[in-house]
C-alpha cells in the first residue's frame, strides 16, 4: 500500500513561512497526481493546492494564490508546499494526498486514493 508521511509543520508568527514536505513510498511516485488539503478544528477539510504527475500543472485555492507554492521532486518521491505570509487563518492540520486527476477533479478529496496523517501548522498573531 502507499504510505505518505508529512513533515515541516510547526509554530510560527504571522507573516512567517513554513515549508511542508510529503514523502511517498510503496508505489511509483511519478505516476501520481498530488495534492495538499487542510483542516482546522470544527471545519471541513478544504483543498489547498495540487500538482499533476509531471509537475507541469499546478492548482491553488483562491485564498492561497500568491502565497503558497506546490512543487515536486520525482527523483526524491516528495511533494512540497511552501507557505509564505502566513496568517492565523492558515492554522490547520495539513494533509498530503495522492491520486489520479481527470480534468478539474483535483478539487475533490474523492480524487485522492491515499492520504497521509497530516502535519500541524499553527500561526500565532
Amino acid at each position: 500500500q502507499v504510505q505518505l508521511v508529512e513533515s515541516g509543520g510547526g509554530l510560527v508568527q504571522a507573516g512567517e513561512s513554513l515549508r511542508l514536505s510529503c514523502a511517498l513510498s510503496g508505489r511509483t511516485f511519478r505516476n501520481f497526481d498530488m495534492g495538499w488539503f487542510r483542516q482546522a478544528p470544527g471545519l471541513e477539510r478544504e483543498f489547498v493546492a495540487a500538482i499533476n504527475r509531471n509537475g507541469g500543472s499546478t492548482y491553488y485555492a483562491d485564498s492561497m494564490k500568491g502565497r503558497f507554492t506546490i512543487s515536486r521532486d520525482n527523483a526524491k518521491n516528495t511533494v512540497y508546499l511552501q507557505m509564505n505570509s502566513l496568517t492565523p487563518e492558515d492554522t490547520a492540520r495539513y494533509y498530503c494526498a495522492a491520486g489520479y486527476f481527470v480534468t478539474t477533479d483535483w478539487l475533490r478529496p474523492t480524487s485522492y486514493a491515499y492520504w497521509g496523517q497530516g502535519t500541524q501548522a499553527t500561526v500565532s498573531s
